[in-house]
């Protein structure tokens, strides 16, 4: 495979969950093929040095790519401005990007459903963002891959054409929306999206993600993602700057490489009703959440 995309992959205070996406991502068929460049970010306070340090230490260690470029930050930009500046010079330079964070364990394969994405989409307009996460979605046969209107953010893909509309003002995004526009916007009303947008714009949150799902959505584009996930997220354990605990939103990873992509550039509508209602009732019944709001507690009590 041709032009491979270069690899992202941001990194902040927890060893043990960089170790492991990094291992995952050693696995992958395209590895040795492809460039890594790693985002350190600088630590907030004295107490996340010793933290910083030891995942520098490991990463300056890290082979089995085509090659590696650590970039050290001496100060914290936090992870929103180090994602953005980070897509901003990677798609820069090589016209489109491969985006891992810290806790993101991927597939053999999920380099190769990039890669192959990125090539076969490159100039569908519409086509704005590929994601790797899926939610467990329990409804058969789905295709392999479709394209939806939300961004996933749990490992995901871009060009350059496309990340040239991330728009990242909150106020200019937020005038662009009518009553209509946020109903589609959140699903239906499924997802918290709009909140995440009225919270970012209180500062109660400072997320990269849900601006540019909001870019994408307001130019009509799509995202193309798999039916069954290529990535799971191991940071849902209290220890993530913005992920709390819960197992909500754990996958049973593919282990076979994507074959098919979708060949008409519309939104699949049976992945939309199958996403809506795995949206719905994903927090359970009553006795469901109080649960895991219990195990939650007692998780975050017992790790300090």
């Amino acid at each position: 495979m041709q032009n491979l995309a270069p690899i992202a992959l941001f990194v902040y205070n927890r060893p043990l969950h960089t170790q492991r996406t990094v291992k995952f991502l050693q696995q992958n068929e395209l590895a040795s093929e492809s460039r890594l460049f790693i985002f350190s970010d600088g630590p907030k306070s004295a107490e996340d040095e010793e933290k910083v340090q030891e995942v520098r230490n490991f990463i300056q260690k890290i082979d089995g790519f085509k090659s590696v470029e650590l970039i050290e930050r001496k100060e914290n930009k936090g992870l929103a401005n180090s994602v953005i500046e980070g897509v901003n010079r990677l798609t820069k330079e090589y016209g489109q990007i491969i985006v891992f964070e810290d806790d993101l364990i991927s597939s053999p394969y999920t380099l190769t459903y990039f890669n192959e994405a990125l090539n076969r989409y490159r100039i569908e307009e519409k086509v704005m963002h590929i994601g790797a996460y899926m939610y467990p979605l329990t409804v058969q046969n789905l295709p392999e891959s479709f394209f939806y209107r939300a961004a996933t953010s749990w490992g995901w893909a871009t060009w350059e054409r496309a990340w040239l509309h991330f728009e990242p003002n909150i106020d200019t995004l937020m005038q662009a929306f009518d009553k209509p526009k946020k109903a589609a916007f959140s699903v239906e009303h499924t997802m918290n999206f709009w909140r995440q947008m009225r919270q970012f714009k209180t500062g109660k949150n400072n997320s990269w993600a849900i601006r540019w799902y909001a870019s994408i959505f307001l130019k009509g584009g799509l995202t193309l993602n798999p039916s069954q996930s290529l990535i799971n997220n191991i940071g849902h354990d209290g220890t993530g700057v913005h992920s709390g605990i819960n197992d909500i939103y754990n996958v049973v990873i593919n282990p076979k490489a994507i074959q098919d992509f979708p060949t008409v550039i519309e939104e699949h509508e049976a992945a939309y009703s199958a996403i809506k209602a795995f949206l719905q009732n994903r927090k359970g019944n009553i006795m469901s959440r109080i649960k895991r709001y219990v195990k939650e507690k007692l998780a975050i009590y017992f790790s300090k």
